[in-house]
C-alpha cells in the first residue's frame, strides 16, 4: 500500500512507492493491451476532474484510465463554470464534493493548489500538474518509460533540455530520477536555468551537443511562452539554432540516445519532425505508458478511501 493519502508530487514520495506504481502499473499495461481493456477495479468510485487549464494528453488519459478502471466520472471544466461569476476554488470544489465525490483530479494554474485543497477538504487528490510546480504523473510515466526501455533508471544519464524555469514536468523528473539513481543534468540558456536548482544534485550545461555525447536519454521540453512575462531569449530562431534538437546533431553523436518529450511539441522550434518520429523517439510510448501509470495512480489511492 503507498505511504500517502495524495499524489500531490513526487517529493512527498519515498522509493518503495514508486516502486509499487511501477509494478502496478506493469499488470495494468498489460490489460489496456488486451482485448477486453475494462476491469471492475473502481466500480462505485465516483471522480471529479478539475481542469482549470487546458489539456488534451493529460485530461484525456486520465479519463480513458478512469473508464478502464470502471469508475463513475465527473468532468469540470473552469470556462464553463460559476468561477466566471465570481466562485473561489474552495467553494466550487466544496459544492461537487456534496455530490459524493471520492477523488479529485486538479490541474490548476497556481503552484501549490493540489495542496491548499488537501489542506481544506476530505477527498483523495491527485495533482495534474499546479503552476510550475509539480506534474507528479508526468514525471512517474516519464520514468516508467525510461525503466521500460532501459531495463532500469538507477545509474543511467538524463538529460533535460529547454524551458526548465517554467516546467513543471522538469521538477518533477528530477525528483523522480534522483530518487531511482539516475545521474540528472539541465540543459539550456541560463536565462530558462532555474538558480539554485543544482541543489537537488543536478548537473547544469549550456552546450546541448556536450549534453547529448553525455546522456542516455534526451527529455525535451517546450518553451512555455504562455508562462513568460519577459523576454528569456533574443528569438525563436536563436534558441532553436543553440537548443533545438536536429537530425544532423543527432547524427554527431557516436551513440544512439532516447528521446522524449512530454507533449504538446513544437515542431522546429525544440524538435524537428525528423527526430519526433525517428526509432530513437520513445514520445508515443510515452503516452501510452501514461494511461497505464495512472490506472496505477487512481487504484493504489482508491485503496486508502476510508
Amino acid at each position: 500500500m503507498l505511504s500517502i493519502n495524495h499524489l500531490l508530487g513526487i517529493k512527498y514520495l519515498k522509493l518503495k512507492d514508486i516502486n509499487l506504481i511501477f509494478e502496478t502499473a506493469d499488470e495494468f499495461k498489460k490489460v489496456i493491451n488486451r482485448p477486453i481493456k475494462k476491469v471492475p477495479s473502481l466500480r462505485d468510485i465516483t471522480i471529479a476532474n478539475l481542469f482549470f487549464e487546458n489539456s488534451t494528453r493529460t485530461k484525456l488519459s486520465f479519463e480513458i484510465a478512469q473508464k478502464r478502471l470502471s469508475a463513475d466520472i465527473v468532468n469540470f471544466t473552469a470556462s464553463q463554470s460559476s468561477l466566471s461569476k465570481g466562485e473561489s476554488l474552495i467553494d466550487t470544489v466544496r459544492n461537487i464534493l456534496s455530490m459524493k465525490v471520492d477523488m479529485i483530479v486538479l490541474r490548476h494554474p497556481k503552484a501549490g493548489a493540489a495542496e491548499f485543497l488537501q489542506n481544506n477538504i476530505d477527498a483523495q487528490i491527485i495533482n495534474a500538474g499546479d503552476g510550475i510546480n509539480e506534474h507528479p504523473t508526468q514525471g512517474l510515466l516519464d520514468a516508467f518509460s525510461i525503466r521500460e526501455k532501459l531495463g532500469t533508471v538507477s545509474g543511467k544519464k538524463i538529460v533535460i533540455v529547454g524551458d526548465i524555469l517554467h516546467s513543471r514536468v522538469a521538477l518533477s523528473n528530477i525528483y523522480a530520477l534522483k530518487l531511482l539513481g539516475a545521474k540528472v543534468m539541465l540543459c539550456g540558456p541560463m536565462s530558462l536555468i532555474p538558480k539554485y536548482i543544482e541543489k537537488l544534485g543536478v548537473e547544469i550545461e549550456t552546450n546541448l551537443e556536450k549534453a547529448l555525447k553525455w546522456c542516455d536519454v534526451a527529455n525535451i521540453l517546450r518553451i512555455q511562452n504562455e508562462r513568460m512575462e519577459q523576454s528569456f531569449f533574443p528569438t525563436i530562431r536563436e534558441y532553436s539554432s543553440q537548443f533545438g534538437l536536429t537530425k544532423p546533431l543527432l547524427d554527431k553523436i557516436d551513440k544512439k540516445i532516447l528521446i522524449m518529450h512530454p507533449g504538446p511539441i513544437n515542431r522546429g522550434v525544440e524538435i524537428t519532425s525528423e527526430v519526433a518520429d525517428s526509432n530513437n523517439s520513445i514520445i508515443l510510448d510515452q503516452v501510452e505508458n501514461g494511461v497505464a501509470i495512472r490506472m496505477a495512480v487512481l487504484y493504489l489511492l482508491a485503496q486508502r478511501i476510508k
